[in-house]
């Protein structure tokens, strides 16, 4: 069993596989797939998460996930605080001891959330920062979900399945670009940060896991709602191997309504939804929803 080193001056010891094996054994745990718990074991990869996700020593880091607390130490160490989100009532109930044995300088830093990231609507504070290995299952809409309601998120780095890190970093043109990469695009830009193998896993998945990190920007400058945008983008992808005039006829109500609204936006009727950033999208919900005076 690794020990807590007490010397500030050498590296703070990270989690192991027998410490990760050790904590799920006193509590009972056994990974979950239904919960998609995929627990890191070795601390070269936590630092190198830490590390890819740029964290200045003043912010404050939101992780969703923690699980027993791998990523946790390592974001203590490199922000001024911590908020984590975990689902599971067993794991959260161990993981405030954990931070206390492991980090005890460092327990009035560290903030729990007993809660189903998809349903936060509030935290104790304000994060600048989102770094997480998040569920596979679950990934897009949480991502998606935060960045919806936590405009202070900046920045930051999530550990995905690596074929949905493809999916979110994808530009048009692509054909693995969908609506994640589009609905992305609309807080902020994406990019592939890495791959990260199978064996650094406690249950080893049976795919590699991709980092993708963000940096959010402004939405596109329109009269349109939020809302009104995702509905011309889910409705587009929802049949993509049609054009846009046939894909949108439902959305618009017709196919000549379609058409018309893709014109008014400047956009072939013929062409395919993956060919549109996400301004397209954004000109094609205005020419269906005029800005009323």
């Amino acid at each position: 069993m690794t020990e807590p080193n007490s010397d500030p001056a050498a590296v703070a010891p990270l989690l192991g596989a027998a410490d990760i094996r050790r904590l799920a054994e006193e509590i009972g745990v056994r990974p979950t797939k239904t919960l998609g718990q995929n627990f890191v074991i070795d601390g070269n990869t936590i630092r190198r998460i830490v590390a890819a996700a740029g964290i200045d020593p003043s912010e404050t880091v939101l992780e969703v996930g923690p699980g027993l607390g791998s990523l946790t130490l390592g974001l203590l160490d490199a922000a001024k605080s911590v908020v984590a989100v975990e689902i599971d009532p067993v794991l959260a109930a161990k993981l405030p001891e954990t931070v206390r044995r492991w980090r005890p300088d460092a327990e009035d830093r560290f903030h729990l959330v007993l809660s189903d990231a998809m349903k936060v609507m509030e935290l104790p504070v304000e994060p600048t920062a989102l770094v997480a290995n998040l569920p596979y299952n679950v990934a897009v809409p949480v991502v998606l979900h935060l960045l919806q309601h936590f405009p202070g998120l900046q920045h930051g780095l999530v550990m995905v399945q690596d074929e949905v890190a493809d999916r979110l970093a994808a530009k048009p043109g692509s054909k693995i670009y969908g609506v994640p990469s589009v609905k992305a695009a609309w807080y902020g830009t994406m990019r592939k940060a890495g791959v990260i193998g199978m064996n650094v896993f406690w249950p080893a998945p049976k795919i590699h896991s991709g980092l993708v990190a963000f940096t959010r920007q402004d939405p596109p400058a329109t009269h349109a709602t939020r809302e009104q945008v995702f509905a011309v983008i889910d409705a587009a992808f929802a049949q993509r191997r049609k054009t846009l005039r046939a894909a949108l006829a439902s959305w618009a109500g017709s196919a000549a309504e379609a058409e018309r609204c893709l014109v008014a936006a400047g956009i072939d009727p013929t062409a395919r939804g993956e060919v549109l950033d996400i301004s397209g999208y954004v000109r094609i919900a205005e020419a269906r929803h005029p800005e009323t005076s």
